[in-house]
């Protein structure tokens, strides 16, 4: 039997923040797959090695993490004031779809390194040793992200002394702006979705429990640890082998999802995985973090865990950060009590992997909360680049 040779792709693999992806520049995919639709959703899937009932994702260049099943699409903005259009997709790693419904806040600075990287910046605006701003058009929330990326030589400037909990080696600082970050959707829906700073949310197997529904960032449903059984200090491990704890929170889940609106029935979640976020707050306590270092509670405001693709996440999600950060900056919401209430323009919250600081600044304008941006740092570095190399068997139009 005759089988189809591979094809190869040009593509850069990147570690953004504390995730990683597979960038793709959009002129240099195959034909079929510049466009939404199957053949993308085929390809990526090829590339990252999914769906896999193993979820090991050996044969495809995924992580086996929802922090490493990524792919990313960037090309030339369409849209005036910005230099580039970023387009994400989380790959389900079991499961036989790539959500597009969010995007992610870690690879958001690899994609402004990546502009750099791949000439979509003037060489005018790298002349000078220093900062580079670049205008990233997020085209699957419609937003705008401003990376400020250093540069030397006119090239992005990649190490550095910057450490980021989560990632084991230091490298040069990126500073992220997320503008207008609320998730407003295609309903013209508003920072509370359900106008409320906290909702009696109903949740098969839980009861009622108390939920700050946001989408600053991302949509995130923020409950507190001790209303779930929960500390606010657990690792991974302590979530993730629990199959009991994963059935509720994807219950809870399903349960925001729907107060949200951003889904109609329970049965659209399966093919919604990415979101909304789920994230439990605690007061701050003493813990040990997953690299062993101590994380002591005069350090931080608020302990944070977060799930994503339906696991705990080993640091913390960027958009996730972001919807911290701003309910954290609004009284009243659960994050804020969580940091002792009142007004604040910052956080420090601790998550599995260390801590990470994020700012917001919100104000109330005609009787409603409204953020204006919200800043935090990360890295980014290329790890490897050339082709992707993918069967063609099964890809079907995607390879021509």
């Amino acid at each position: 039997m005759a089988h189809a040779p591979q094809i190869k792709v040009p593509a850069t693999y990147m570690r953004g923040g504390t995730s990683k992806g597979v960038f793709f520049r959009l002129h240099e995919l195959p034909p079929a797959a510049q466009v939404p639709g199957p053949a993308r959703d085929r390809l990526f899937q090829r590339v990252i090695g999914s769906p896999d009932p193993y979820d090991a994702q050996i044969d495809g260049m995924g992580g086996a993490t929802s922090s490493t099943s990524k792919c990313v699409i960037l090309s030339k903005s369409t849209q005036p004031g910005h230099d580039v259009d970023y387009l994400y997709g989380q790959v389900s790693i079991d499961k036989d779809f790539v959500d597009w419904s969010g995007n992610c806040g870690n690879l958001s600075t690899a994609a402004g390194a990546f502009a750099i990287h791949s000439g979509f910046i003037p060489a005018e605006r790298l002349a000078a040793d220093g900062m580079c701003t670049v205008r990233i058009w997020q085209a699957n929330i419609r937003k705008t992200i401003l990376a400020h990326v250093p540069v030397r030589g006119g090239q992005v400037q990649e190490t550095g002394d910057f450490e980021l909990d989560g990632v084991t080696f230091p490298a040069a600082e990126i500073v992220l702006e997320f503008l207008d970050p609320s998730d407003e959707g295609e309903d013209g829906g508003a920072l509370f979705p359900t106008g409320n700073l906290v909702d009696a949310l109903e949740v098969p197997g839980l009861g009622t429990i108390p939920a700050t529904m946001i989408t600053a960032g991302i949509p995130t449903v923020f409950v507190k640890a001790a209303d779930i059984g929960c500390t606010g200090t657990e690792l991974r491990e302590a979530i993730n082998g629990d199959t009991a704890a994963l059935r509720h929170f994807e219950a809870l889940r399903v349960a925001g999802a729907l107060r949200m609106g951003l889904i109609k029935t329970p049965e659209e979640a399966a093919t919604r995985q990415h979101t909304p976020k789920i994230a439990f707050v605690a007061p701050p306590a003493d813990y040990t973090a997953s690299s062993g270092k101590t994380i002591a509670a005069q350090d931080v405001d608020l302990l944070v865990r977060a799930l994503s693709m339906g696991k705990l996440h080993h640091a913390m999600m960027g958009t996730a950060a972001v919807a911290v950060g701003t309910a954290a900056a609004i009284p009243g919401t659960l994050v804020n009590l969580a940091a002792g209430g009142g007004a604040r323009e910052s956080v420090r919250f601790g998550h599995p992997s260390g801590t990470l600081r994020v700012g917001a600044a919100a104000e109330q304008r005609d009787g409603q909360w409204v953020v204006t941006k919200a800043i935090m740092s990360r890295s980014a570095r290329i790890l490897m680049e050339g082709w992707v190399r993918v069967p063609a068997d099964g890809l079907g139009s995607a390879r021509d």
